[in-house]
């Protein structure tokens, strides 16, 4: 079970995470998603220590022990935002390079690393989320939109009072819809959903999703060049694995389809049947399996 009493201060934040592994193995940084926290990865990371490797798992902001320094921080809930703490807490760890495992969020935060600072990163994984050229969110179609009822909820003026009102409920739909059921039981979503505790688990879920479809929402001043940077990439220069789920209700399978030319060193794509939206907790045998023959 991955130990979040760690604790590293980056120029942002008090970041909480998990060090475990073989010391002086290759790190690999795994990064959660949403509605989740840092224990999602306790199978995967047990699996890459086994083989060798050291993780690292933070708690991402917003979530579980972590926390702002600042109170007048604006919560920017991006992608670039999750990434930039990521190499922020490399940098506090004195790590130079690593490998990066994202899901969800946090395969948009490896697909961010990879294309800001393709220096810091070997290789890098991304779980249930295609890649966005230039970071760019384009309206879906109308399969796809039905999907993301959930991101035009809190899109609407009342939706961030509702969110707020139960956070916990709305994130158990979630829970509930994006996966074939049986996947989980009441006492692991009970003890991911304290992470979601977090003072800022509400404000930083509202500015990621409202950010998307809104023009209305605010940005980190702190990272504007690189918000100018990304919307320039469109191609990805680091080893990349994507692991699909086959049967992802949120986002659908054939989304991460035909991907291979936004990347210039090497992408494969694995589908998992009969997974959902989670394969780092539905099939982590699988995903391990994928991660370490990626990694090496």
């Amino acid at each position: 079970m991955l130990d979040f009493e760690r604790h590293a201060r980056t120029p942002t934040l008090d970041i909480a995470y998990a060090d475990s592994g073989p010391a002086g193995g290759p790190i690999v940084m795994l990064l959660h998603g949403w509605p989740d926290a840092g224990r999602a990865w306790n199978a995967v990371a047990t699996r890459l220590n086994d083989a060798g490797y050291r993780t690292i798992v933070p708690e991402l902001r917003g979530s579980g022990g972590t926390r702002f320094l600042r109170d007048d921080t604006i919560r920017d809930g991006s992608g670039i935002a999750l990434a930039q703490d990521a190499v922020d807490l490399a940098d506090t760890l004195g790590i130079a390079r690593f490998d990066v495992v994202g899901h969800d969020w946090g395969a948009r935060a490896a697909y961010t690393i990879a294309a800001l600072f393709p220096q810091r990163v070997r290789r890098m994984a991304a779980l249930a989320l295609a890649f966005q050229p230039r970071g760019k969110f384009e309206l879906p179609d109308f399969s796809q939109a039905r999907r993301f009822w959930y991101q035009w909820f809190m899109s609407l003026d009342g939706g961030p009072d509702a969110l707020a009102a139960d956070p916990k409920g709305f994130a158990r739909i979630q829970w509930d819809t994006w996966s074939p059921p049986g996947w989980f039981d009441e006492t692991e979503f009970a003890a991911t959903a304290r992470a979601f505790d977090n003072p800022d688990w509400v404000p930083i879920t509202l500015n990621a999703y409202r950010r998307r479809w809104r023009s209305d929402q605010p940005s980190d001043p702190a990272l504007g060049s690189s918000y100018a940077r990304l919307a320039t990439i469109e191609r990805i220069g680091v080893p990349a694995l994507m692991i699909q789920g086959g049967v992802d209700f949120c986002d659908e399978p054939a989304g991460s389809e035909g991907q291979d030319g936004y990347f210039t060193a090497g992408y494969r794509r694995v589908v998992i049947d009969g997974v959902g939206h989670f394969p780092l907790r539905e099939a982590p045998d699988a995903v391990a399996a994928a991660v370490i023959a990626h990694l090496k």
